[in-house]
């Protein structure tokens, strides 16, 4: 006969197979997925920085820039190499993705496994987490990676934990604090990462002073709270030091705007009711969207009954603590890790997003694995009803996420499908018609942008996009009243002082466009659009030795631009003739 050890390593081994085919199985479309037109550009394909892969200049870079509101050193680095392996490859990097949410699934499984000793709980979580649609946004967008990187180190820092409740060892403690800042080099959003392993020192691993036993006879038991605070000292400095880093950046970013659009308590009042919405959305995962628009101030009939809920459900967890600490424990894991992201601070324009629970939904999975066989009597029956109920579970949210990665195809797909399941979305609206107009379908391409102006008139990418299909009609009047229109909303739109002046300068008006490019590199001095337009200014004013200077400069910034190129082998042919 086996031995039990072999017996549960087979088990363990069918355990991370089946993981691994079913996340395979339910994501294998995203192998042929392409870039979204959604935030990708930032990160990869517009993003010079990234596209020339991993370079000493790049490094720098990474660790130095506030680009898209956050300061994730390790984020920009995963998707330099990605550049340098496989090219422009969207497959390729989308595969990547998936390999660490894998990854992650089969981490999980064995981190609570370990912690608890309760395999088929520890493998329900593990599957759950692998397949809920939630998790979509997080997987199948390329601009998300930092998601699955930080998830990665989320739990490589939980693991190092364990390892250092049972070994005490100094090596052990170091390695918790470097998975810690490796993750939050990733995503800033691992700021409760020690919050977390408190509710763990509370159960499963009762390292509180009388929590009873661990659950691994090598974990001290029965510590005052004091200690585990202190002892966790290095991890909330880390913590605090990000948390400075990304508000500078986001500040920078312009991103933390928003609070002054809505107010506390708007803010306070969308995070109450954001909050039942994660939980309704975790039970019942339909009408996911890429984004979701802030609706402002909601409903008082929302804001009571979201109170209502969440205050039952905190005292119930609180009651039965001491029967059931895995219901306070998950509880408070959900709404802790969710609180960097819930819109106390607001950034940017969404209200919630699927993205933000990837990490959070750890906390409902946990109830809901130890909570859902707590309800049935301890008979033999149980089991035969639970094993099917788990299935089924598995199933369909295996199918729900396979056909919400299909939205994901493309970004006309995806982004039709958020504008047909919100509200009043105009960013979507604006995105939509951008793609469309990219296809040729410039008259739907108008209705979009016309859509997302009349839901936000003061939406200034909006209005430069409907600058631009007017400026393809000739109708360059028009299109520069939309260009300005968008420097009146946003006196700092880059991209609208560049295309008004291409526009002035197509026109005859090269002192206009001079003036236009110029406020353009005072904004953004690395603008090699920039340098090129000020350069074709210039020609047409007859400087051509400065025309020259400033097309080598836009070189210089991006040695493909090849605007830049063929205008300064023309004005070098030309100052050569004279």
């Amino acid at each position: 006969m086996r031995s039990e050890a072999t017996q549960n390593r087979s088990t363990n081994l069918l355990v991370v197979i089946v993981i691994v085919l079913l996340t395979t199985a339910v994501y294998s479309q995203v192998r042929s997925h392409g870039f979204i037109g959604y935030d990708d550009d930032i990160y990869v394909t517009d993003n010079m920085h990234v596209k020339n892969g991993l370079t000493p200049g790049g490094f720098q870079w990474a660790f130095s820039t506030s680009t898209a509101g956050n300061w994730h050193p390790l984020t920009w680095l995963s998707h330099q190499l990605d550049v340098q392996l496989f090219g422009m490859q969207p497959g390729a990097h989308h595969l990547v993705n998936l390999l660490l949410h894998i990854i992650n699934a089969v981490l999980l499984y064995f981190l609570w496994l370990r912690m608890t000793g309760a395999r088929w709980k520890s493998f329900f979580v593990a599957a759950l987490f692998a397949v809920h649609p939630l998790h979509v946004e997080s997987v199948a967008w390329i601009a998300e990676r930092k998601d699955v990187l930080s998830g990665f180190f989320w739990m490589a820092t939980l693991w190092s934990y364990v390892w250092y409740t049972e070994r005490r060892g100094g090596s052990a403690y170091l390695l918790v604090h470097l998975c810690l800042g490796m993750g939050l080099m990733a995503k800033p959003m691992l700021v409760t990462l020690p919050f977390v392993l408190l509710l763990l020192d509370y159960w499963p691993l009762k390292r509180l002073e009388g929590g009873g036993t661990g659950a691994d006879s090598r974990i001290p038991a029965g510590r005052p709270l004091f200690t585990l605070v202190r002892e966790k000292t290095g991890l909330f400095v880390l913590v605090l030091a990000v948390c400075l880093v990304t508000v500078y950046a986001q500040s920078i970013g312009g991103n933390v705007g928003f609070l002054q659009t809505y107010p506390l308590v708007t803010r306070l009042a969308n995070a109450l009711v954001v909050y039942v919405a994660y939980i309704l959305k975790f039970l019942w995962p339909v009408n996911l969207a890429v984004l979701y628009p802030h609706p402002g101030m909601p409903p008082l009939w929302k804001i009571g009954g979201a109170a209502l809920m969440l205050a039952a459900m905190t005292t119930a967890a609180v009651q039965s603590r001491r029967k059931r600490p895995w219901m306070l424990v998950g509880w408070l894991w959900f709404l802790g890790t969710l609180v960097p992201v819930i819109g106390l601070v607001q950034v940017g324009v969404q209200s919630m997003a699927d993205r933000y629970t990837y990490i959070p939904m750890v906390g409902l999975l946990v109830m809901a694995a130890w909570g859902v066989p707590d309800l049935f009597p301890a008979h033999r029956w149980r089991d035969h009803l639970l094993f099917p109920a788990a299935l089924a579970a598995v199933v369909a949210l295996s199918v729900a996420a396979w056909h919400q990665i299909g939205y994901w195809s493309n970004s006309i797909t995806l982004f039709r499908h958020a504008v047909e399941v919100t509200e009043d979305n105009y960013i979507m609206h604006n995105n939509l018609g951008f793609e469309l107009k990219q296809a040729g379908r410039t008259d739907e391409a108008r209705a979009h942008y016309l859509k997302a102006i009349a839901i936000n008139p003061k939406f200034a990418e909006a209005h430069l996009n409907l600058g631009v299909l007017l400026a393809e009609e000739g109708r360059h009047a028009a299109a520069d009243a939309r260009y300005r229109e968008a420097l009146r909303i946003d006196p700092g739109y880059v991209q609208a002082h560049l295309n008004l002046g291409n526009s002035r300068l197509r026109q005859g008006y090269a002192g206009d466009a001079l003036k236009q490019y110029a406020d353009a590199l005072k904004l953004d001095p690395e603008s090699a659009d920039a340098y090129n337009g000020l350069g074709a200014a210039m020609v047409k004013t007859g400087k051509y030795a400065q025309a020259a200077l400033c097309f080598q400069k836009a070189l210089n910034l991006d040695p493909g631009h090849a605007g830049a190129r063929n205008n300064l082998k023309k004005i070098q042919a030309l100052l050569k003739e004279q």
